[in-house]
């Protein structure tokens, strides 16, 4: 069984995020790191290669030529190789042309799931598995907190507000995971060592039978303005009060905002 894992490099999480002067976000002035939850992905398909039911684990990205470091990243936590989809007409892409690459990537490795970690952390915008799924024709199986492959069928365990769901399709599929998986582990230094003996192919939009042209020049979508968020209010606290004054003082508080 192949299983394709779809990463992304993106700013570390703390690292005070800028824009350029097109608004696309400056990547380059903070520290690049594997998106963190996609290293969840990345531990439920080393777990079903564990298990003895992955036989391959590919990593695909989509970047700059710098996106590379987050596939040997990824390589030294384990899996077999990697794939870098790298285009000057990609730069900017937005969630429609990274799906569709993504897509045309996937088709081309053709495995029998393909993971993905259920939102960037430079986006949060958690569409690309649905559009990717969608492209290919293929099921979506979203926010799982376990993935279970037997036979010709995956599973994944959703968690709901009652409990939890078991949500099943025949192969291939999509899988987006959530950080419920487990936490990731952390590379070896053997591994380290080996992943820089890992193969790495890079490839371009013509590899793939796509250009720039179709892709409406990287992106549908168009930033028009960004802004720091607001600054968010002190928290009030109640204290030194009895339980039924705290009581009414917090019913008021949320009555006043309109959430009760």
């Amino acid at each position: 069984m192949k299983i394709v894992v779809c990463i992304k490099q993106v700013p570390a999480t703390g690292a005070d995020k800028r824009y350029t002067d097109d608004l696309r976000l400056d990547r380059a002035s903070a520290e690049a790191i594997i998106n963190p939850l996609d290293e969840y992905a990345i531990e439920q398909a080393l777990r079903l290669a564990d298990d003895g039911v992955a036989d391959v684990i590919t990593y695909l990205t989509m970047g700059p030529e710098s996106a590379s470091e987050a596939l040997r990243r990824a390589l030294a936590m384990g899996g077999d190789d990697a794939v870098l989809v790298s285009d000057p007409g990609l730069a900017g892409s937005d969630e429609w042309v990274t799906a569709r690459v993504l897509a045309a990537a996937l088709d081309r490795l053709a495995p029998d799931v393909a993971l993905m970690g259920m939102a960037s952390d430079d986006a949060r915008g958690s569409l690309v598995p649905g559009a990717v799924a969608a492209m290919r024709d293929v099921p979506l199986l979203s926010y799982g907190a376990e993935l279970r492959v037997a036979g010709n069928e995956a599973r994944v365990r959703r968690l709901s507000s009652d409990g939890f769901d078991w949500i099943a399709a025949p192969l291939p599929v999509v899988a987006s995971l959530t950080d419920q998986v487990g936490e990731p582990r952390y590379a070896s230094l053997k591994g380290i060592m080996a992943a820089k003996r890992k193969p790495l192919e890079t490839w371009t939009l013509a590899d793939l039978g796509l250009s720039a042209a179709e892709l409406h020049g990287g992106a549908l979508t168009r930033v028009t303005g960004a802004r720091p968020p607001e600054a968010k209010p002190p928290a009030e606290r109640v204290e030194n009060v009895t339980p039924t004054e705290a009581a009414a003082r917090i019913a008021d508080w949320m009555a006043a905002r309109k959430l009760i």
